[in-house]
């Protein structure tokens, strides 16, 4: 998977306060991607680019079509860390 594929299916990071309460309190991190990505997908292409194991993806559809992926990482490597990274926190 290249650098522009990981970011085709990762659209861009989900910024709200519900999503960054997310980063602090359940290691989860929120992001808007492509419609036609599974979550075998996401989960590859979020250990790809950011080097951290994932334990789970959720997808929901919201109500403006877009699709958001909960990416729940594991304990070694905390979600804030990435977060800032992004620039969300």
């Amino acid at each position: 998977m290249k650098k522009k594929d990981v970011w085709n299916i990762i659209m861009y990071p989900h910024l709200t306060e519900k999503s960054v309460n997310l980063v602090e309190t359940q290691n989860k991190l929120v992001f808007i991607v492509n419609r036609k990505a599974n979550k075998k997908e996401i989960k590859e292409a979020v250990e790809k680019e950011f080097n951290v194991k994932v334990v789970n993806v959720n997808l929901e559809i919201t109500r403006k079509g877009e699709k958001k992926a909960y990416v729940k990482l594991s304990k070694e490597t905390p979600a804030i860390d990435i977060a800032s990274r992004l620039g969300m926190v």
